[in-house]
């Protein structure tokens, strides 16, 4: 499995790089896609970064999985670039496994992918027009389709992607090593 993280100037800085680190945890390729014409991106908490690619030299159909952080100014600026929602279009369309966070998950709304399906995202950023059951839990998994309510809730929204994409054993692994309660709920 191989995926793809939008990071555009503004993200949220927890929600790009937890759901990073726990993906590499769980020795799932992911790349660092900057949606500028530079590797370097600005988070909305003012953290410089480089990225691994640029979003102008990716082939979509490398990536298993499209991640979107959100971020106010982010998500606007993820918002922005046509030729992105069109990608995560047709990745959701083909039944490939889309993810967003916090604000993000707005854009999936404005392009009708919401439409019918269970999500969640940051309060302020839900709209009825969005046509979907919107649920006040941390992250929400439906058919392809994982969404998460923000910044604290990206362990959660991480470990659904885990989750979907790894064995119950490697997701035990991820979560002992970060020392994250849910692995000792059972004991």
């Amino acid at each position: 499995m191989k995926c793809a993280i939008f990071f555009a100037d503004g993200f949220e800085t927890c929600e790009g790089l937890i759901t990073v680190d726990m993906l590499r945890r769980a020795s799932v390729t992911i790349d660092t896609v900057s949606m500028n014409d530079t590797l370097e991106v600005t988070t909305s908490q003012s953290v410089r970064l480089f990225a691994d690619r640029l979003f102008k030299d990716i082939d979509p159909k490398e990536y298993d999985v499209l991640i979107m952080p959100g971020g106010k100014l982010g998500t606007a600026n993820l918002e922005s670039n046509e030729k992105l929602k069109e990608m995560f279009r047709a990745h959701y369309e083909a039944g490939a496994l889309t993810c967003a966070i916090c604000a993000a998950p707005s854009i999936l709304g404005h392009m009708g992918i919401l439409k019918g399906k269970k999500y969640t995202c940051f309060p302020s950023f839900n709209e009825d027009a969005f046509g979907g059951e919107y649920q006040m839990e941390l992250a929400v998994t439906d058919g392809n389709l994982i969404t998460g309510r923000g910044m604290g809730a990206t362990i959660e929204f991480a470990r659904q992607i885990i989750m979907a994409l790894c064995d119950e054993e490697t997701l035990a692994k991820v979560e002992a090593g970060m020392q994250y309660e849910h692995s000792f709920r059972n004991q």
